[in-house]
């Protein structure tokens, strides 16, 4: 054999072990912060109902707030402050002084029923609500 070929395959040889390694230490490295990405991410799915947004308030104590102050004036804008942007309308039902609309929340999984006539919650009930009963809205 010749010296030119024994000094290339130890050579190539030496680059295959050392690049196999360098790969398992980076596959390693990455399975690390993708556990670690999707810990934080579920901790995060978990938490977000205990999170607190621009008003300082969680999910939780906005609804709580909401169910206390029901049927208070001002309380639709409380109403509009927490949820901008996040009601859908689901339905239209007879009520208040008037007519009341029932707002649907996705993020709460909950149903607001609004009387836009004195600005106020007349109802707060949790799930997808359609129709509230008629003692529920006067």
């Amino acid at each position: 054999m010749n010296l030119k070929t024994v000094i290339a395959t130890a050579t190539l040889t030496g680059l295959v072990a050392i690049s196999s390694t360098a790969l398992n230490t980076i596959s390693s490295q990455s399975n690390q912060a993708f556990a670690k990405e999707a810990k934080v991410m579920t901790a995060q799915a978990a938490s977000k109902a205990d999170m607190k947004d621009a008003t300082g308030l969680t999910i939780t104590q906005k609804i709580e707030m909401l169910t206390k102050h029901k049927g208070i004036f001002g309380s639709g804008d409380q109403l509009r402050r927490y949820f901008f942007g996040d009601l859908e309308p689901i339905a239209v039902q007879p009520g208040g002084a008037g007519m009341v609309v029932n707002l649907y929340n996705k993020a709460s999984k909950t149903t607001f029923a609004y009387c836009a006539t004195y600005d106020v919650v007349v109802a707060v009930k949790a799930g997808k609500i359609e129709k509230f009963e008629a003692s529920e809205v006067k």
